[in-house]
């Protein structure tokens, strides 16, 4: 059973593509009004686990639930329809609509306006007020009538949360979300996840590898390593531990201080 306190829970979660183990067993619940980050090195299974999270792999063996619903079977737009939202890195992205017109789409889709394409969108004010607030919260109002190819990765980046944002789901997934950003674009993003943790009835699960954002957003750290789920707990006490000291963080915080 999962557990009756958790909006989102994986159970014994595991994944094998061929002899490898990509994620081995984790088990980890997520409560309401709490932004967990991810971290561990390279090859670690971060990603694929959020893959496993959200429908874009099927599990070998092990359990995703949601509200206490087991949502194994699921697929990626039942998962969403359900609650949960993440970034998909452009893959959502219509390149040839502007970044407006790609934001309607979203509005619409969450208020189940049903196959409206974006011309009857465009006709809708309230849509049309609803996605140019989206863009306004990740700073890119006055970039509305661009086209999503002629934006800038960055500029791209953002447009990919103001989409999960009009989707409204009560988990947030962030993988790696200032990826490719420029030093200036960087705040807005931290600022706006900082604004969703505030809010008590969502989820935020951030897989990130700077130390300094994790430690100043972070309610709690899990750690991976090999597909396997190593520490877990508060920033403080995860940080100082041996084995995240020596096998992770370590060549991070050596980083951080000689730049």
């Amino acid at each position: 059973m999962a557990s009756p306190t958790a909006v989102l829970e994986t159970r014994d979660l595991t994944i094998q593509f061929g002899g490898h183990v990509a994620v081995n067993r984790v088990s980890c619940a997520f409560q309401a009004g709490t932004l967990t980050a991810i971290v561990g090195p390279n090859g670690a299974g971060k990603t694929t686990w959020f893959n496993l999270i959200s429908g874009q792999l099927r599990a070998s063996a092990g359990s995703v639930h949601l509200f206490g619903e087991d949502i194994t079977d699921l697929g990626v737009a039942a998962r969403a329809d359900k609650g949960l939202g993440r970034a998909f890195q452009l893959t959502n992205l219509f390149p040839d609509l502007s970044a407006l017109e790609n934001v309607r789409l979203a509005v619409a889709s969450r208020h189940r306006i049903g196959h409206v394409f974006w011309q009857m969108a465009s006709k809708r004010r309230d849509i049309s007020d609803r996605a140019a607030e989206y863009l306004r919260q990740v700073n890119m109002l006055h970039r509305a009538d661009d086209a999503v190819a002629n934006l800038s990765h960055g500029d791209q980046r953002k447009l990919e949360v103001a989409l999960m944002l009009a989707l409204e789901p009560t988990v947030f997934m962030f993988d790696e979300p200032t990826a490719g950003m420029s030093v200036d674009e960087v705040p807005v993003i931290l600022d706006l996840i900082a604004q969703i943790k505030q809010r008590e009835d969502k989820v935020v699960l951030l897989v990130e590898h700077k130390m300094d954002v994790v430690r100043s957003l972070a309610d709690r750290i899990v750690v991976l390593h090999n597909g396997e789920l190593v520490a877990d707990g508060e920033p403080t006490e995860v940080i100082a531990s041996p084995i995240v000291q020596e096998a992770y963080l370590g060549v991070a915080a050596e980083a951080e201080e000689s730049a």
